[in-house]
Formats: C-alpha cells, sequence, structure tokens
C-alpha cells in the first residue's frame, strides 16, 4: 500500500546557505509528483531528505500521519532510481535486482518469482543472466527501475534517472516509468531540471528556485497559467513585454499600454496600477497581414519545424519576440521582410505586477 508523503515546513541548512527554504506540500497516494527546478534549487536536497540521507533542521516529513523525521533511511520503505544507477558491477542482472530481498531476509522460494516479475514488469527478463557492462544504459537504467520496485516500496524516489541516457531513450524510458508508476499505483517523487518530461510523465509539478517553491500545479496549469515570472520563463517559452496599466475600470477591466506600442483591454482579478509585465507563449501570438491591429512587426527569421514554423518578429522598439503558425493552418511559410501584425487572446496571456512575484490576470 502506497503512503501519501506531507512535507511540512522543512528547513535545510549547510551554514549560513539555505538550501531547502520552508516548503510545504501534500503528495497523494499513488501521485507522480515531480520536483522541477533549475541547478542549485534545492530539489535533490529535499528528496534526500524524503529518503533519509539528509538531516531535517526544521519541520516534519510524513508517510501517511507518521513523522519520519528520526527514522534510518533502510526502515522508511522506500524504493531509489539515483541518476548513476548505483547497480553492482560484478553481480548479474538477476542478483542486481534480488540484493534488496536478500537485505530484507525475504524468503528464498519468493526471491526468484519476484525477481522476474520485476525485471518482466521493465521488460529485460532475457537479460538477467548479464552483467552491466554488457548492458547498454537503457538496460542498466532498468535493472536500477527493477531493483526499486521489487522491494514493493510504499514510496518511490527518482533522482534524474533519465539524464544520463540519449534524447530518444530518455522519451522511451520516460513512457515505460510513467505506465509502471500508474500500473503498481506507487506514491512517485521524482526529480528533474528537464521541463519537457516534468510535463510528459507529472500528476503535479513543484517548480522550485532558490530553496522555494514558486507553484504546485498540474501540467497543464503550470504552463497555461503560471503564477508568477520565473514559473512563466522556466517552463517553455516565453516572450516578455513591459507596458502600464492606464486605467482600471470599476468591472476590473484594465487598459493596458505596451511599450512596443499597441494598446488593449482585459480583465484583471483584481485592482492594479502602474507598470507590468506581459507574458505571452509563442502558440499563443497570432499572425495576422500589417494592415490589422495588433503589434506592429517584421519577420527576421523562420524556422521550419514541421508541424510548425517559428518566426522571429522584430518589433518597433527593437524588441525580438517569437511567434509560431502551425503548419495545417497555413499555406505558405512568411519569409524575412515581410511586414506582419501580432495579436492574441487576452484570456490566454499572463499579466504580472512589476517585479514578476504575482500574476494580476
Amino acid at each position: 500500500m502506497s503512503h501519501t508523503v506531507k512535507i511540512d515546513d522543512v528547513v535545510k541548512r549547510y551554514g549560513d546557505f539555505v538550501a531547502v527554504d520552508h516548503i510545504s506540500c501534500d503528495i497523494q497516494q499513488g501521485e507522480f509528483f515531480t520536483l522541477l527546478g533549475p541547478s542549485g534549487c534545492g530539489k535533490t536536497t529535499l528528496l534526500r531528505m524524503i529518503a533519509g540521507f539528509n538531516s531535517i533542521e526544521e519541520g516534519r516529513i510524513l508517510f501517511d500521519d507518521k513523522v519520519i523525521n528520526n527514522i534510518e533511511a533502510h526502515k522508511r520503505d522506500i524504493g531509489m532510481v539515483f541518476q548513476n544507477y548505483a547497480i553492482f558491477p560484478h553481480m548479474t542482472v538477476f542478483d542486481n535486482v534480488a540484493y534488496g530481498l536478500k537485505a530484507r531476509k525475504v524468503k528464498k522460494e519468493e526471491i526468484t518469482p519476484r525477481v522476474m516479475e520485476a525485471l518482466k514488469l521493465v521488460q529485460i527478463e532475457n537479460l538477467k543472466d548479464r552483467k552491466p557492462s554488457e548492458l547498454s544504459g537503457g538496460q542498466q537504467q532498468r535493472v536500477a527501475l527493477a531493483r526499486a520496485i521489487v522491494i514493493r516500496p510504499s514510496v518511490l524516489l527518482m533522482d534524474e534517472p533519465l539524464s544520463n541516457l540519449d534524447a530518444k531513450l530518455r522519451v522511451q524510458m520516460r513512457t515505460i516509468i510513467r505506465k509502471l508508476q500508474k500500473d503498481l499505483n506507487i506514491t512517485t517523487i521524482y526529480v528533474t531540471h528537464d521541463q519537457e518530461e516534468a510535463l510528459a510523465i507529472s500528476d503535479r509539478i513543484a517548480i522550485l528556485n532558490k530553496g522555494k517553491v514558486m507553484q504546485i500545479d498540474s501540467p497543464e496549469m503550470i504552463y497555461k497559467k503560471p503564477q508568477n515570472l520565473f514559473v512563466a520563463g522556466f517552463i517553455g517559452t516565453s516572450n516578455f513585454m513591459d507596458g502600464k496599466i492606464v486605467k482600471m475600470d470599476d468591472d476590473m477591466t484594465a487598459h493596458i499600454q505596451l511599450d512596443a506600442g499597441m494598446e488593449f483591454k482585459m480583465k484583471l482579478k483584481k485592482k492594479a496600477e502602474g507598470p507590468i509585465k506581459m507574458s505571452v507563449r509563442p502558440e499563443q501570438f497570432i499572425i495576422n497581414d500589417s494592415s490589422v491591429y495588433g503589434l506592429k512587426g517584421e519577420i527576421s527569421l523562420y524556422t521550419f519545424l514541421g508541424d510548425f514554423v517559428n518566426y522571429e518578429v522584430k518589433l518597433p522598439n527593437g524588441q525580438i519576440v517569437e511567434a509560431n503558425e502551425y503548419t495545417k493552418d497555413i499555406d505558405f511559410v512568411r519569409k524575412p521582410g515581410q511586414k506582419v501584425s501580432l495579436t492574441f487572446d487576452t484570456e490566454k496571456i499572463s499579466i504580472f505586477n512589476a517585479s514578476g512575484t504575482e500574476v494580476l490576470s
């Protein structure tokens, strides 16, 4: 039976440096929960606190209703998959996977069927007699995964498990991990710095920066409704534009003037005034002929990417923005030098305060 995991106001310090700064979140039973952020943001430190490899200076971590702060790592009922696989080079695949069961003193007659079941789940049962040196990187990663799940842990922890694989193999392995996690219904906490990977496999994502949580939400909401400028910039591609609110109506409709020369109205969730920052994803721009109302610009570069064309558009104030057009919707590719006008649906873009710390839309 998988556990729920509660992280309650936890802190980790290294001298004067605060690596994990009062982080709190609740992870549901059977959930695939990802810790995502740039290098040094605290995600691996937090994972190691959950695993029992790092001490906890303040706060609590609970599995269901049980505080585990002072429980030794090997008694926490977790499976762990590391970035470097950490499989034993002198042992066969079978013996590597069986190791955890033997350490837990599982009966001999149970070991073989459980190991073979785990190897079958990760589709390498035919490699049971090979040594790690005879395996590819993807096969070694499957051994590490089988070794983690064979002990039937209540919580599965994964620390950048795909970072050493090539791009195609990463996509294959993340699909295997996602399916396996759902089939086994194991509460899984996954660390990565790869935004696409996090969006593809997670039920929910916690975005971390400088030891703090920036946003916890579903992949869709993280992408479509970022809560601050950091999240908007870290996930996917965003165009950031400066502007100001010149007037606010009683119904929360803001009259916004962009520095690049466009004025528009949109509803905000609270009253605001003065400078703002706007975030628009490339696919949220609508490219029109130059005669249409909107942001005036000129195509400076295009990149044909099969299902869509990515354009760089130079605006009158010198700013370059990216805009995408999908090939199923167009009959031609726009060329450099062509004058265009960019518009957008105000329901889909994001407006932030001047510091970028709060979303206003």
